[in-house]
């Protein structure tokens, strides 16, 4: 087994969140996965490389079909984790949990951390 698959891609810190979410240069984006809550309180679930500027466009009904009239929107919750194909593993991971677990993330932030790495040792394993 090759080490990249014996060993989980690594998320990125809280510490290092404060950086920009596009590097300078030719480094790749940043990926973050991020949900949404919706006027009835509804959560949705996306990535994107500016959680933010992705947000606006859910407001403006050019985000996901979903979304439209659903609205006001509010970013409830985001985190970083660096490359796409993370970004989408966790995505599939975090939508396929309950409505009352990511309520639960969303008021204990600190707790993704370990999800996350649990979500993607168990997604690297051959079955």
């Amino acid at each position: 087994m090759s080490e990249s698959l014996s060993r989980p891609p690594q998320l990125r810190t809280t510490e290092q969140q404060g950086a920009p979410s596009r590097p300078a240069g030719d480094a790749p984006p940043i990926w973050s996965i991020y949900m949404v809550r919706t006027r009835s309180g509804s959560l949705y679930t996306g990535i994107s490389t500016d959680p933010e500027r992705r947000l606006t466009q859910h407001q403006s009904g050019t985000g996901a079909r979903a979304l439209r009239g659903k609205g006001p929107l509010i970013l409830a919750w985001r985190q970083e984790v660096g490359e796409r194909a993370v970004a989408l593993r966790l995505e599939y991971r975090l939508k396929q949990q309950s409505k009352a677990s990511k309520e639960r993330l969303v008021l204990n932030p600190d707790d993704w951390q370990a999800l996350a790495q649990q979500w993607l040792l168990t997604s690297t394993r051959k079955t």
